[in-house]
């Protein structure tokens, strides 16, 4: 601090020092504004001057002088001075310099006039005092100093033993105890008291201690005493009220010592007039705070270790040691705790209603330990009870409900009473705040609280409010809110099983939405019961209680266990359903049980179990799938039927769960869907299950009474309620859509996203529960949605799948309901309208309603495909396919008669049952007879109603296939975008997708070729089984069951197919130009032709289902064995096919029995069926007319192909193709060579299935085969029976490989080409003319070279492939012949539509090729289309050679040599016999085979110009293969080769190129007598070789 006396001052003191100092000290004494600053300063002033003395620098005589001018400025000054000598006489008595203490003496005598002696004496130490003389001996003054101090402190002073007089008290206490009922005043009693301790010395102190006695004693005279009491205060200091109180507490403080209550009450009322203050009186009070939140804190710990005790297994020999230690410490407990005076203070505080004070002690201990007393709990519940008592009289007594009001505190400081709702913020809450759980202690309060809750909600939403009342009714919501979690919540967990409470509770909680009920649940469950020892506690005790029930549950005692999980559950809900939903995931037999257990429940606790079920199964702990990866988790399942069986039974509000699972969805998680179907099943009684009967089925396409009973499993009864509630729950949160917009998307992300990970057997599961929940929950909204909620809700089929990128399939799932609701309606309306009833006039006016509603739905379908797709097919076919059922195609009759007939013999049971009382005899027959009616009537409504469908489908069906490309694509798109993706959408789809395809053909819709495609639905199954997920293949074997069905009906009886078939446009085999299918006879498919087709198709699905066995691919098979299980009554029927296939079946089930068992639990199955179905199954030559088979025909049959004859073009093709393909594999089926042979006899037997019934030229060589082949032994049949069998196997790995290589388009392609060039080639009469004249020409040639033609062919072959540089020669001329004729090999890609046109000079090179048809090829139905000829028989005889070469061995050879002479004798005969019936048959032939020349010719002549592209693929492969195939096989047969087959190899040679097909006709006929002398050395010798190869194999 700086210096306020310079040095200059000191030294110039007499000049204008001493002046500046006064100056200065006047200056600081008159600067009085801060007070403090300037008195510091003036003291400091002093001191510097005193000190300037005591060093010398001044004079004590100036010193005196100046502060003699200076001691006038302030009052203070001489005690400032004396400050000022007191520092300096400690500082100088410390120095050792005794000069400076001199001059220190010496100014303070100087200034003694200054500073009285008194004031001097108090502040100077005793020896200076001595040394200045102002005191005699510094010792004795000490000495009486503290005889004072003591005197004055320590000595009491006994006023009563001399002065005080009793007779004052006596009259003290008279006074204070007289009757104060008169105009007896406290002023005037107060005046009295004073006289009293006047006249008799009193005490004043022990005068107040007496009125509060009195006071103690006389409660009731608040309004006397306290003024007393107020007035007396003057009197005395403030603090002595307090100090009596404390000292009063005290007294009571001995452990033994109970405070009373009335001094508790006088001072809480002494602390409510604030006569006193809380924290001087709270000091006095014991226990101190720091004890009390110990205790706190062991009440925590004590609770936590009885939860551990409850939750340990203890041994029973621990037990008792355990049982002895609580009783111990029990004892302990009982000795009686000190009071605690802080409570009972506060427990009289909130009596008399001061809520302030009591506020700030309860503030004062931890959280809910002061309400945790009892007492206090209950005080506190009183103050509430009178402070919302008005509110509660207005707004929340119930009706009728009288009450027992109850009257407000007679203290005007208590707390305001609540008159409105906005009244309870200001008190109530705060005061339910503090009470928390503990309002248990007040049941009729909990109720009031409730009640007034329910009271606010109601007007809470009522929207009449401005929007300033309704932000505090906001923030009075979320104090409700708080108030019920805080409070409500927990005091129901500490309530004695409380239903009622229960029951009030939810009166409220109904009124919240479902989040906020929910997430006050989940605190409840999660957070509440960890606030409290108490709350610990209880929950521990509900665990324990709750296992020792569901021990015990079990279904017989499912009553009394219900009872008590009841009792249980009212006060604890949340702990209990946890533990039981705990159980359930473990042990799923608890489910029936425990939900008949439940019926004790109140709504509150049924809403809490929809919160526990959601909580659980959202559970992120718990893994959705087993360890294995492919199937979903065993509790996820349980839960989901545990969800079903609950909330049918119960009125459960099912918002939460059905939000959980859209919001699932919305997670891109499909595994929850499980619940809403388990919820959808139980509760509408709608079963999705793929195990359905036949005759299920067909009830199911029924009204919904016959589907109701005879549709499913369980006999679904009394659904209507809780079916109603699920629809609510749907409607009234708007997630009936949603749901199903987000499952439909779902499916494909089951696929895409969801199962990027997982195993493709989960994933195929996935998928499948998501379709059938998809299809369930759609078939329920469907059935119980009125049409104007349905119509409200399902937008248009365009928005579904452009806008909300629908499937197709499942938009139209969703809106096919709401066409028909909307047709009928209309219908309905019409018929209203006008009340015409003639049946033609309810016909059309069906008509009309169908085009007022189907018409924008055509319109909409448009922007679903490209605009090419509408070339083929019409919106209205596509529109009209999507939209119908089977309910409109045909009336299950069967299925009314059987549900009808079944109600008869309940009848009659009825009738004869003796013991059923009359009246429930009466009751029953009534119920049957009514559900009788309604059958009868919905079965007569439905005929109706089909028979409108018929007649608009009549009307419709000529603008159906448009057939714009060919009929061949028409059928493509037909399958591509209608019937497959419907076939495998539900069971009843797929029998709606047979019988549509059935009703099309029934309709004769022009453009539609059935045989096309019932072929395409069964030639190639192996790409479509592969891609279905396990219910799909289901419902696709279902769709292929009801196809084979009808074929097999067709098949059956020649009368039933010329009838159904005969002069149908779909059965027509040459497909012209749109337009012109006409009626010709000759253009059908005749019923033996139709027998060949079946056979071929049977073998097809063999030759998919052993390739797809094969593969070994899980889905592969389980799928196959899934169809082939659901085909079984139609497929296999042909003996060797049905023996092939169950050889292969029971090689999967010894090779899966170990791995997969699900597949040898599928196999195993189906072997055991099969095995029932043998003696059902025929020969082949029963199923199908079949001629003796040509086994030594092979050459010329494997031309064809095994499919070859009989077809329609595309069919053909197919096969020669598949043929061709196998070709490939010939290195890797070496070893199964002789399997091969059976292939190849196997394909033999497919081709002549057509043979001559068609009225073809029969080709002499054919002839001839057969008639040697009558002459083999019986012991040969039987070797070709067994032959069939085992023909399957390698050609149908060929299938598989070669069906990789060729997709399904390519096929389509070819088809489709070989179609259109058929139908763009008008016959021309000169043409039919000329062929006339050829036929008769060449039949003399034909009857000599077919035989040896083939058989030179194929020794030929063997030769070349004997000789490996001559096989490289005959290839190279082969390619110059292809490339001759005008270069087949390099096809160009053409136009489609642009026929080619006929040139003059092509004449005579489609006479040869005429020629060489009839003499060639094996007998073929008209359609019946070759590639290529030439090409097609190098390719065919090569498979053959390939396959066949090392099967013969030289012994064989030798063997075949002896048989060749006896052969060659009986062929001549034979050949003589043949010719004559030849002759026959060819004048017959001659319309036929006129059709079949131009066809086959164009055909060619197109290929060659490349419009065929998609038939590159097949000429490229076979030369180019085989060559590079036969190579290896080359060595093998040289070793075998002699020298006579050399010689005639070079005659194979010739023999070759002219069967190849060359253009010149000379050539042709010098080869003639060639081959003649050929014929009889090979032709025996081939037949011969081919058994050697099958005894071989066998």
């Amino acid at each position: 601090m700086a210096a306020l006396l310079p040095a200059e001052w000191i030294k110039n003191w007499e000049k204008g020092g001493k002046s500046e100092f006064v100056q200065l000290c006047r200056a600081l004494s008159e600067n009085r504004s801060h007070d403090n600053m300037g008195f510091r300063d003036i003291q400091q002033a002093l001191y510097e001057l005193a000190y300037h003395v005591v060093r010398g620098n001044l004079k004590h005589d100036q010193a005196s002088n100046v502060l003699g001018d200076v001691i006038e400025f302030r009052e203070d000054m001489p005690s400032v001075l004396a400050d000022v000598f007191c520092i300096l006489d400690i500082e100088t008595s410390c120095l050792e310099e005794k000069s400076k203490r001199d001059n220190f003496t010496q100014l303070v005598l100087a200034c003694l006039y200054l500073v009285s002696d008194t004031v001097l004496k108090e502040r100077l130490d005793p020896e200076t005092l001595e040394s200045l003389g102002l005191i005699k001996q510094s010792q004795q003054f000490n000495q009486k100093s503290v005889k004072i101090k003591t005197k004055l402190f320590y000595k009491q002073q006994k006023f009563n033993l001399l002065r005080e007089e009793n007779e004052g008290y006596a009259k003290l206490i008279a006074e204070l105890g007289q009757d104060l009922s008169g105009n007896i005043t406290s002023d005037l009693i107060l005046e009295n008291i004073k006289s009293l301790i006047g006249c008799f010395n009193l005490d004043p102190n022990r005068v107040l201690d007496i009125i509060l006695e009195v006071y103690e004693c006389r409660p009731e005279y608040d309004d006397f005493f306290v003024p007393l009491i107020e007035s007396y205060m003057y009197m005395c200091e403030p603090q002595t009220l307090c100090h009596i109180l404390g000292f009063k507490f005290k007294f009571y403080q001995d452990p033994s010592g109970e405070t009373p209550s009335s001094l508790y009450r006088v001072a809480a009322i002494l602390l409510q007039h604030n006569l006193i203050d809380l924290e001087d009186l709270y000091v006095h009070l014991l226990p101190g705070d720091n004890t009390i939140v110990e205790e706190h804190k062991r009440e925590i710990v004590e609770a936590k270790q009885i939860v551990r005790k409850l939750t340990m297994v203890v041994l029973s020999s621990e037990k008792t040691e355990e049982k002895e230690k609580e009783k111990e410490k029990e004892e302990e407990k009982t000795e009686k705790p000190p009071d605690n005076q802080k409570l009972g203070l506060l427990e009289a505080l909130l009596k008399i209603g001061d809520w302030q004070h009591a506020q700030s002690i309860m503030d004062q201990m931890p959280p809910f330990y002061a309400t945790s007393h009892k007492p206090i709990a209950i005080a506190l519940c009183q103050l509430v009870h009178v402070t919302i008592e008005p509110l509660y009289r207005r707004v929340g007594v119930p009706k009728g409900a009288k009450g027992s009001p109850i009257s407000s505190l007679p203290n005007k400081r208590a707390p305001k009473q609540a008159d409105s709702f906005e009244d309870l913020r200001k008190e109530v809450f705060n005061m339910l705040c503090y009470l928390g759980p503990h309002l248990s202690h007040d049941p009729i309060l909990f109720a009031k609280v409730v009640r007034l809750g329910k009271a606010f909600m109601k007007e809470f939403q009522s929207d009449g409010s401005k929007q300033e009342d309704k932000e505090k009714m906001e923030v009075l919501f979320s104090c409700l809110l708080s108030i019920t979690d805080q409070v409500l919540l927990p005091s129901l967990s500490l309530m004695d099983c409380n239903a009622c409470m229960s029951e009030e509770l939810w009166g409220m909680f109904k009124t919240f939405p479902y989040q906020y009920r929910y997430r006050l649940y989940g605190q409840w469950k999660n957070e509440t019961y960890n606030s409290h020892p108490l709350l610990v506690k209880v929950k521990a005790q509900t665990i324990d209680r709750a296992k020792y029930i569901m021990k015990r549950l079990t279904k017989e005692n499912v009553k009394p266990s219900g009872r008590q999980i009841g009792k249980l559950s009212h006060s604890n809900p949340t702990i209990l359903f946890d533990y039981i939903l705990s159980q359930i995931q473990k042990y799923d037999n608890l489910i029936t049980p425990v939900v008949d257990s439940l019926k004790y429940l109140t709504s509150l606790n049924y809403d809490v179990l929809a919160y526990c079920i959601i909580e659980a199964l959202a559970n992120p702990e718990k893994e959705r799938m087993k360890h294995d990866d492919t199937t979903i988790s065993s509790w996820l399942q349980s839960l989901a039927s545990f969800c079903g069986a609950v909330f049918r039974k119960y009125p459960i509000e099912l918002a939460g769960l059905l939000q959980y699972v859209a919001n699932q969805l919305k997670a891109g998680k499909s595994f929850d869907l499980l619940i809403l179907k388990e919820v959808v099943q139980k509760m509408a009684g709608i079963e999705i299950t793929e195990e359905m009967t036949m005759e299920q089925l067909e009830a199911m396409t029924g009204g919904e009474q016959l589907k109701a009973e005879g549709g499913y499993f369980g006999q679904i009864r009394n659904t209507k309620k809780s079916s109603q509630r699920l629809k609510d729950a749907l409607l009234d949160h708007d997630l009936a859509l949603p749901l199903c917009l987000l499952m439909a998307q779902q499916r494909n992300g089951v696929i895409f996203q969801e199962g990027g990970e997982k195993h493709l057997k989960l994933v195929g599961k996935l998928y499948d529960q998501c379709h059938d929940t998809l299809v369930q929950f759609g078939g329920f909204l469907a059935s119980n949605l009125s049409t104007e909620d349905y119509i409200k809700r399902v937008p248009s089929i365009d928005v579904l799948c452009n806008e909300f990128h629908t499937p197709h399939d499942a938009a139209f799932f969703l809106s096919r309901p709401m066409y028909a609701h909307h047709i009928s309606s209309k219908y309905d309306e019409l018929k209203k309208a006008e009340k015409g009833n003639k049946q033609q006039h309810k016909v059309h006016k069906y008509i009309t309603s169908c085009e007022l509603v189907m018409a924008p739905v055509h319109d909409a379908v448009i922007s679903l495909h490209l605009p090419k797709v509408w070339d083929d097919i019409s919106p209205q076919f596509y529109a009209t396919f999507w939209s119908l059922t089977m309910y409109d195609l045909a009336v299950p009759h069967s299925s009314y008669d059987r549900e009808v007939n079944k109600l008869k013999v309940q009848m009659k049971a009825i009738d004869d049952n003796q013991e059923m009382p009359p009246n429930k005899k009466k009751k029953e027959k009534e119920r049957c007879t009514a559900l009788q009616d309604k059958l009868l009537e919905e079965e007569k409504k439905q005929l109706e109603h089909v028979q409108r469908v018929l007649q608009r489908l009549k009307l419709e069906k000529d603008n159906w296939l448009l057939a714009k490309s060919t009929k061949n694509e028409t059928i493509t798109k037909f399958l591509q975008l209608c019937i497959f993706p419907r076939c495998i959408f539900s069971a009843i789809d797929a029998v709606y997708c047979a019988h549509f395809v059935e009703l099309v053909h029934q309709q004769k819709t022009p453009n539609f070729s059935t045989l096309l495609c019932y072929d395409r639905v069964f030639s190639d199954i192996i790409y479509t089984v592969a891609s279905c997920t396990e219910n799909e293949a289901s419902r696709y074997g279902r769709f292929l069951c009801c196809m084979l069905e009808t074929v097999t009906r067709w098949h059956s009886d020649r009368v039933i197919y010329e009838k159904e078939c005969g002069n149908y446009p779909g059965f027509l085999t040459i497909l012209r130009a749109t337009g012109f299918d006409g009626g010709n006879k000759a253009d059908q498919l005749d019923y033996e032709n139709f027998r060949h087709v079946v056979h071929k198709w049977h073998y097809k699905l063999t030759k998919a289902s052993v390739h797809c066995l094969e593969t070994g691919e899980y889905t592969h098979i389980r799928n196959i064995l899934i169809v082939l299980t659901k085909i079984l009554p139609w497929y296999p029927k042909v003996l060797n096919l049905g023996q092939a296939l169950e050889r292969r079946v029971h090689k999967i089930c010894q090779e899966e029995k170990e791995k997969r068992p699900d597949l040898y639990a599928l196999a195993m199955g189906y072997s055991g069926q099969l095995k029932s179905r043998k003696p059902f199954m025929i020969p082949e030559n029963e199923f199908h007319h079949k001629d003796p088979p040509a086994r030594n025909a092979v050459a010329a049959t494997v031309q064809n192909g095994p499919g070859g004859a009989g077809m329609p073009t595309s069919l053909t093709v197919n096969t020669v193709r598949l043929e061709e393909g196998t070709t490939e594999e010939t290195d890797k089926l070496k070893e199964k060579s002789q399997g091969v042979v059976k292939v190849v006899n196997k394909a033999v037997n497919a081709t002549p299935k057509v043979t001559t019934s068609n009225g073809n030229s029969a080709s002499n060589s054919k002839i001839i085969k057969e008639k040697d082949d009558k002459d083999k032994s019986g012991k040969e049949k039987d070797k070709e029976k067994k032959d069939k069998t085992p023909a399957a196997t390698p050609e149908m790995k060929a299938l598989g490989k070669d069906g990789k290589d060729k997709p399904k388009e390519e096929r389509a392609n070819k088809d489709d080409k070989a179609r259109e060039i058929k139908e763009k080639t008008p016959k021309s009469d000169k043409e039919k003319e000329k062929v006339k004249k050829e036929e008769k020409a060449s039949k003399e040639e034909k009857s000599k070279t077919v035989v040896t033609i083939v058989e030179s062919k194929s020794t030929a072959e063997k030769e070349r492939e004997k000789e490996p540089s001559r096989e490289r020669d005959v290839a190279k001329e082969i390619k110059s012949k292809e490339n001759a004729k005008g270069g087949e090999k390099v096809p160009v890609a053409g136009s489609l539509k642009s026929p080619v046109p006929r040139s003059e000079t092509s004449e005579s090179e489609r006479e040869q090729k005429r020629r060489k048809v009839d003499t060639h090829s094996s007998p073929s139905h008209s359609s019946t289309v070759k590639d290529n000829l030439n090409e097609l028989k190098d390719s065919s005889a090569k498979h053959y050679i390939n396959h066949t070469t090392p099967t013969l061995s030289k012994s064989k050879e030798r063997e075949v040599d002896k048989k060749d002479l006896d052969k060659s004798r009986e062929r001549s005969r034979e050949r003589e016999k043949k010719d004559e019936k030849d002759r026959k048959d060819r004048k017959r032939d001659h319309s036929n085979s006129d059709r079949e020349v131009p066809q086959d010719s164009t055909k060619r002549r197109k290929e060659e110009n490349g419009t065929t592209g998609s038939s590159k693929h097949s000429k490229s492969e076979s030369p180019s293969d085989s060559p590079r195939l036969n190579e290896k096989e080359k060595e093998k047969s040289k070793s075998k080769s002699s020298g006579k087959e050399k010689g005639d190899s070079i005659k194979a040679e010739k023999m070759e190129k002219s069967s190849s097909g060359s253009k010149k006709e000379s050539r042709h006929d010098k080869e003639k007598t060639e081959k003649k002398e050929k014929r009889e050395s090979t032709g025996g010798k081939e037949e011969k070789k081919h058994h050697k190869s099958s005894d071989k194999h066998r």
